[in-house]
Parts: C-alpha cells; sequence; structure tokens
C-alpha cells in the first residue's frame, strides 16, 4: 500500500511540518521527485510528492498560484519545501489556494536530507514497487508478442494501449503524425500538442502537456531514434509514472529499430534494380515485372535525383517514402539519391519536403518503358544540376529552360560530343589531361600563370596542353565565340554527371 501525506508528518525522525492543505492529507504519496526548475510540473507523475529548495519557486502571488493549480491538475500528492534554503516568502494566496485545493505544502526542516524522505516512501511501498516490476515485465513481453509480421502498423503502441489503459502514441517528432503509415494515428488535437512539447530536449520521464480541450498528454524520448516521441493520453485518473512511461519508450524503440532493420533490407534490393535502372544494364521484361511488383508503373514512373547537406536525410529516403505509403526504389551514390517513383505531384513534393528546405532536387520525365531508364536517369541528373544552379528546391526536365540555354540532355549531350568529345578521347590514350587544364584555364581567366599554379604544373605544360585543346577543337581561346562554346561545353558536361 501506498503512504499518505498524514502517514509522512506522523513518522518523528523526518520532522516534517504541515504549512497548508490539511484536506488533502490523505493523498496517496508513490514517489518522490526533486525539482528546482522552473515549472516543474512538467516533470512530476500522478502521486508523487515534489520536494523543492525554492531556487527557482515563483516569488509573485500569480506564480505561486499556479505552481499549486498545475501540481493538483497533474494528480501531485504534495509540496514539500526546505527551510532555510531559497524559498521566497509564501504569499497568502498561496497558502488559500492550498487550502482550496487540498493540496498540502510541507516544510522540511534543515538540514534534513531529502533522500531520507524518499527512503521512507520506498520502504513503505515494497507492495506497489513489485506491483510496478510486474507491469514493467509485462511491457517488455509486448515487444515478444508483436515481433513480425506488418512493418506499417505499430503493434508496440497497441499493445501498451491495452497494457497501460490508455491511448499510445508513436509519432514523428516534427509533424506529430503517426510514425507508423498505417498508425495508430493520434487525434489532431493531439499533434499539435506534442509538436508543441517535442520542440528542443525531453527529460527523462515524460513531460505533461494539455491538449487546448484540457486531455493530459504525456510525452516522452524514444531512445536512440531523435525523430520519434511517444505520446500516451492520460485519461480517467489512470496512475502512470515517469518510470513506466520510460520502459514503454524503451520498447518502443526496440520495435523500431527491428523496423529500420526490415526497411534497410528492402532498400538494399531496391538499390540493386535502382543502379541497373540507372546503367541500363537490366533485362526490359524482368525490370518492368520489378518494377510492378513494387507498385510502380514504367510507364508514369520518373527518376529522382537529390542532393543536400543534411547526408542522413538523403539516406534515408527511403524511410520517408515507406512512411507516406508512395511506392519507391531508391539508391545513394556520391552524395545524391536517387529514387523511382510514381510521377505523380505527391510523390516529387513529398521527396522535396522530407529531405528539407536545403535540398535541392531534379525530375525526369516519365520512363514509359524500362528501355528508356537510363536516359531517364540523365535527364533527373540534368534537372538537378540545373536545380543546383540555380537555387530552385525543384526542377522538372522540360519544365523550364536551362540556365544554359541548352534545351536539355541531348542538346547537352551533342554539344560535349561537339567540342569536347576530341579531348576526352584524347586524354583517354594518351592521359594528357586536356579537359581538366581547359576548365583551370577558364576558371584562372585565361592566365597561364595561375592555371600552372592551380594546377601545380610548370608554365610550359598549361601553353602545350591549351594549343592542344585548340588543334583538336579547330577553337580558338581569343575568340570569345569560341570560349562560349567550350565554357557551355563543360557546364553541359557537369550537367550530364560528368559522362560522355
Amino acid at each position: 500500500m501506498s503512504i499518505t501525506v498524514r502517514e509522512l508528518l506522523d513518522m518523528p525522525h523526518l520532522q516534517l511540518r504541515l504549512h497548508s492543505g490539511k484536506a488533502g492529507l490523505d493523498r496517496q504519496v508513490t514517489w518522490t521527485h526533486t525539482s528546482d526548475l522552473p515549472e516543474p510540473w512538467q516533470w512530476v507523475s500522478s502521486g508523487e510528492l515534489l520536494m523543492t529548495n525554492g531556487m527557482s519557486f515563483p516569488a509573485d502571488a500569480d506564480g505561486q498560484e499556479q505552481l499549486l493549480d498545475e501540481l493538483h491538475r497533474i494528480g501531485a500528492s504534495g509540496l514539500a519545501i526546505g527551510e532555510q534554503m531559497y524559498c521566497p516568502k509564501l504569499t497568502g494566496r498561496f497558502t488559500q489556494a492550498s487550502e482550496r485545493l487540498g493540496l498540502p505544502v510541507l516544510w522540511i526542516r534543515y538540514p534534513m536530507p531529502f533522500v531520507a524522505i524518499s527512503r521512507a516512501i520506498a520502504e513503505a511501498t515494497l507492495l506497489e514497487q513489485s506491483q510496478r516490476l510486474m507491469r514493467t515485465a509485462r511491457i517488455y513481453d509486448a515487444l515478444r508478442r508483436t515481433t513480425g509480421g506488418d512493418v506499417a502498423r505499430s503493434r508496440t503502441a497497441d499493445a501498451l494501449t491495452k497494457e497501460l489503459r490508455c491511448p499510445v502514441f508513436v509519432c514523428d517528432r516534427v509533424t506529430a503524425e503517426a510514425y507508423h503509415p498505417d498508425g495508430p494515428h493520434p487525434p489532431d488535437d493531439v499533434k499539435a500538442t506534442v509538436r508543441t512539447a517535442s520542440q528542443g530536449t525531453l527529460v527523462a520521464g515524460a513531460r505533461s502537456v494539455l491538449t487546448p480541450s484540457g486531455v493530459e498528454v504525456l510525452v516522452g524520448e524514444v531512445p536512440t531514434h531523435d525523430n520519434a516521441v511517444l505520446a500516451v493520453i492520460r485519461e480517467g485518473g489512470v496512475a502512470l509514472d515517469g518510470v513506466l512511461i520510460q520502459h514503454a519508450a524503451t520498447v518502443v524503440a526496440l520495435e523500431l529499430s527491428q523496423t529500420h532493420l526490415a526497411l534497410e533490407h528492402t532498400r538494399r534490393s531496391g538499390a540493386e534494380l535502382t543502379a541497373q535502372l540507372m546503367d541500363g544494364s537490366i533485362d526490359r521484361r524482368g525490370g518492368r515485372r520489378q518494377l510492378l511488383s513494387l507498385g510502380l508503373d514504367p510507364t508514369h514512373s520518373v527518376f529522382v535525383s537529390a542532393t543536400g547537406a543534411d547526408e542522413r536525410r538523403l539516406r534515408d529516403l527511403h524511410v520517408a517514402l515507406w512512411r507516406r505509403r508512395i511506392p519507391h526504389v531508391t539508391a545513394f551514390r556520391s552524395g545524391v539519391a536517387h529514387a523511382v517513383v510514381p510521377g505523380t505531384d505527391e510523390a516529387v513534393d513529398a521527396i522535396v519536403a522530407s529531405l528539407g528546405p536545403n535540398a535541392r532536387v531534379g525530375a525526369s520525365r516519365a520512363l514509359q518503358s524500362v528501355a528508356r531508364s537510363a536516359e531517364s536517369a540523365r535527364e533527373a541528373t540534368w534537372a538537378l544540376g540545373t536545380a543546383q544552379r540555380t537555387d530552385a528546391r525543384l526542377v522538372r526536365y522540360g519544365s523550364a529552360t536551362s540556365w544554359l540555354g541548352v534545351g536539355g540532355v541531348d542538346d547537352a549531350q551533342a554539344m560535349v560530343e561537339r567540342w569536347l568529345g576530341p579531348l576526352i578521347e584524347h586524354d583517354a590514350q594518351h592521359r594528357t589531361g586536356l579537359v581538366e587544364t581547359l576548365e583551370a584555364f577558364l576558371a584562372n581567366q585565361r592566365s597561364w600563370q595561375r592555371t600552372a599554379e592551380a594546377m601545380n604544373v610548370h608554365r610550359q605544360t598549361v601553353l602545350y596542353r591549351i594549343h592542344k585543346v585548340e588543334e583538336l577543337t579547330g577553337a580558338h581561346l581569343t575568340d570569345t565565340a569560341d570560349i562560349a562554346q567550350l565554357w557551355l561545353a563543360l557546364q553541359s558536361r557537369d550537367l550530364l554527371g560528368g559522362s560522355r
């Protein structure tokens, strides 16, 4: 059985004395919580006795009354204040509120250590601790009973709802939507509350917050998964404490780890298919059959290429698409995420949203057939290059004129073949670095000396190579028109991904 506030006062060795709130002396004390933080009610659970030295205790009457109102709301058993410490003078309104609410306020005589009170309560609640241990064991057993099967729904959240006897949700930390595409999904007012509570770092246990309609929600961290939080709606005065919420969050973390392992297995097989499509090395019938089995009709699917500062988001693109129930295959190459998704605005916009505001995304035209997959991949790369150079978040191939004035992949390929083809071929045969030298020469405003310094070669080497470039291309690097053509060819090569 839990000890009451009255029984604590009757323990002579604790030397506690009552300040106010006599009507609440029969409140059950399940545990203690020591805090000198502002708004301490956010970290206290139902049945707990808050102990404080008063370092952040409000000095004004409004603040003191609010403190008692919030402690009463969450079901705290009382408030104990260390004497001769830092607590400001208690106001008359504070005392009246304590009496009105029946919330006991105790004085802890100096220098009585707070731990002595905690120990007395722990010894008096051994039976309850045993019951909590059994409940904790059942929480972990819920994981065993929910392993395997479809990962689209959080079976652990369902099991915890039954065990804790109140609704439990696993939410995305930013949007507060259900982390799993099939839910369970929290109500809209709970989502708004979770979004507010999840800003910043959540402490151990759970933070108690109210929805606009007055429903109490406990929001806690999910260990090792920074982008997920646990939300528990406490209904009907159900007894829940921070320890139980921590254990529940740990079970959720284990389920999420299993889910991500399953998704990673699927991603790897999809990455192989994506690579074959990009390289054009896949059997057409086999590729079509594989795409259709994944819910991707080649006729209406598109290639998407994306890059950004947050590499983790790029690597986890498959998770974001899974959560939005968008069919996909993905691959990650040299800092760029590639994906095949349905060619709808919803699918492409979901990629843009999931990668954040600093990401740049390019989308191809519709594949139409597996035979055109390699060409579609080049279109996506071209569109991505245009997005990077124009600082647009999304560029669809063919939807806008390239900043170069080159219409698309075919035009760019022709320009590269015409102006750089002889140089690329000569470099491949003789390892002369003509393309690299030309690029450095133009980047250094056609200065022989600065180009030599930038490339760490002799000035005469630069002279020889540039003359060779003019010989092979027929261009003159004193002619503005020829300079422009060579520069456009180099930019087109970059937009094509550096491939001829």
